[in-house]
This record gives structure tokens, C-alpha cells and sequence, in this order.
């Protein structure tokens, strides 16, 4: 069935929200904890075209220069076919690949270092390091997916809309490995001024945090709540148990597809309006959590909406 004008879409999540603007980020500073740095890195912009929840590739393209008043749909289009709709803001296919399927829920959607985008691809405006992902998936199970971790290490290096942001740490053991791991994770990816903390931290619009320990312990951070109540409302596919001493992974339909054992971690995004994501780098257990930790690298979060850790192996989810 071909998507209505106000179903949700990459370019827009609705069409009636691509006309409102983002608010994706602001200017300020937090009051103490979390100093904000230079960081490091490359300034490249780059685009990764994906379909089905990031598990074919299509293609991808990098530029060093990014124009003045550069959007997002002008670099998709000066390196892939698109066909557009509603007066060229709205992207229908990209390289022959249509969003709209008969008798599926198709779309494209995008991402900008990790965050869904809030308006249309003509509408987004680049900036140095960012980090464009488009991907063509159904939207049975969850009409929106706030946040992503398949842009590691975005949105903690260059942030959104062109402004970084501090980044905090919020652990059950501060010094524990787990936390140690991710703090080292974050440092080795560029991100050298994030702050270490407990947790009990606040999500917000001037902060990117990263939540560490078991599941039980951290399920009360009201930013990961929603995980509880399955992707429909987190936009994760996964759903803990109500004790949380389990975690079911969840397939693209939403029906369980396995579960995270004991060892075996969970890395995944969550966000709350317009307020910077909030990640969950967690497990049943504290063997669980450290492995989730060792999992925040780059090449091992590459395209995946959210990641399972098992062994040292990473998995995508859904």
C-alpha cells in the first residue's frame, strides 16, 4: 500500500511536522560536569544510502567541502538518482528504490549523526563532520525511530545542527570496567571531554548522555523507560521484562527474535523530544554492560539502529 502524504517518511516523519522546523539543538552550555572541548576528528561530510534497517548497503559518499547553504537533499542528489514529490522537498526513491511498496509499509528516512531528522532533506542544512544516513525500512512496528547508534561516533563528536554538545557518562560504577571501558571508547573516537558521573543524571537539549550498568539498575532513568513499552514507543526493537533480569530482541515485524543472556550486551539510542539522545550501553548483568562498552567503536556500530554483544560479536537489532 502506497504511504500517504501523512504517513511517517524519512525526509519528514510527517508531513505536517516537516513544515513546523527542528529543534535539534541548543546553544548553551551546562552549568558544571561537563566541560565542551574542540574535539577531534574529520570534517568530511558523509552520506550512506541502506535499506532494511541498515542490512544492504546501497552505496555512500564523502565530500571534504561543504558548500554554503548546503541541505541534505543536494548531496544525496549530486551523488545518487532521486526522484522527489511535493514540489521537490519529499525524497520517493533513491536510485530506483521506491518507499512506497504495495502492501507494505515502506519509506525512507534519514538521519543526521544519529538523530531522525525533523524536517525535510531540503530543509536540513550540512555542516563539517556530519554524518548522513539514509535508510528505507518498514514502519509497522515503530512509526518513528528517535535515534540510532549506526553513526558512532556521532552525535557525541560533532553533535547536531552544527553544534556540539557536552557529553556525559552516567554509570552505576563509576570506575568500574564498563565505565572505564566506555569512557575509553568515547576518548579513542575523538570525544576527549566527557564527564564521568553516577547515575541519576536528567536527559536534556544541552547534554548527550551515555547510560552504563545493568538493565535493573538503569531502567528507571525516565529517558530509557520507554524501552519497556516495546519500539512502537522507543523506536528500539527490543522490550525488557517488567523485573528486568531479561531483554527480548525483537525482529523488523516486532515479534521476539531472541534475547540478551547473561554476558551479552545492548547497545541502543533513545530519545525524548527534542532533547538529545540519550544512549543505553547495558545488560542483565555487569558482564553484560562491559560488553556492551567494548562494543562503542565505530566499525562495530557501522549502520545498526541499535547492536546485541555477544562474545565480542555484535549483531544488529532489529
Amino acid at each position: 500500500m502506497r504511504a500517504k502524504p501523512g504517513a511517517p517518511r524519512a525526509n519528514s516523519r510527517r508531513m505536517g511536522r516537516r513544515l513546523a522546523g527542528a529543534a535539534l539543538c541548543a546553544a548553551a552550555l551546562l552549568a558544571s560536569g561537563c566541560g565542551l572541548g574542540a574535539g577531534k576528528g574529520s570534517g568530511d561530510v558523509r552520506v550512506s544510502v541502506t535499506t532494511d534497517f541498515g542490512a544492504r548497503g546501497v552505496g555512500a559518499a564523502t565530500t571534504s567541502k561543504t558548500r554554503g547553504g548546503e541541505t541534505v537533499m543536494r548531496f544525496l542528489q549530486r551523488n545518487f538518482r532521486v526522484e522527489t514529490r511535493y514540489g521537490g522537498g519529499f525524497v520517493e526513491a533513491i536510485d530506483g528504490r521506491s518507499g512506497s511498496a504495495a502492501g507494505e509499509q515502506l519509506d525512507w528516512f534519514y538521519y543526521v549523526n544519529g538523530i531522525e531528522a525533523s524536517v525535510g532533506a531540503a530543509a536540513m542544512r550540512l555542516h563539517p563532520g556530519d554524518r548522513v544516513w539514509w535508510d528505507r525500512h518498514d514502519w509497522t512496528a515503530a512509526m518513528r525511530v528517535p535515534a540510532v547508534v549506526g553513526s558512532f561516533p556521532e552525535p557525541f563528536r560533532s553533535g547536531s545542527g552544527g553544534k556540539r554538545f557536552p557529553v556525559r557518562i552516567e554509570c552505576v560504577r563509576v570506575g568500574g570496567a564498563a565505565c572505564t571501558t566506555a569512557r575509553d571508547r568515547l576518548r579513542a573516537a575523538g570525544v576527549e571531554d566527557a564527564a564521568v558521573a553516577g547515575v541519576g543524571g536528567t536527559a536534556g537539549k544541552d547534554v548527550l548522555r551515555l547510560v552504563v550498568g545493568p538493565w535493573r539498575v538503569i531502567r528507571s532513568d525516565p529517558a530509557l523507560q520507554q524501552l519497556q513499552r516495546g519500539p512502537s514507543a522507543s523506536g528500539v526493537y527490543v522490550r525488557p521484562s517488567a523485573s528486568g533480569g531479561s531483554i527480548a530482541l525483537l525482529n523488523a515485524a516486532g515479534r521476539p527474535a531472541g534475547t540478551i543472556a547473561p554476558g551479552a550486551g545492548l547497545i541502543a539510542a533513545t530519545r525524548i523530544g527534542d532533547q538529545q539522545p540519550t544512549w543505553s550501553v547495558t545488560g542483565v548483568d555487569d558482564a553484560g554492560a562491559l560488553a556492551a562498552a567494548r562494543g562503542l567503536t565505530a566499525a562495530a556500530l557501522h549502520d545498526r539502529f541499535a547492536a546485541a554483544v555477544t562474545g565480542g560479536a555484535v549483531r544488529s537489532v532489529p
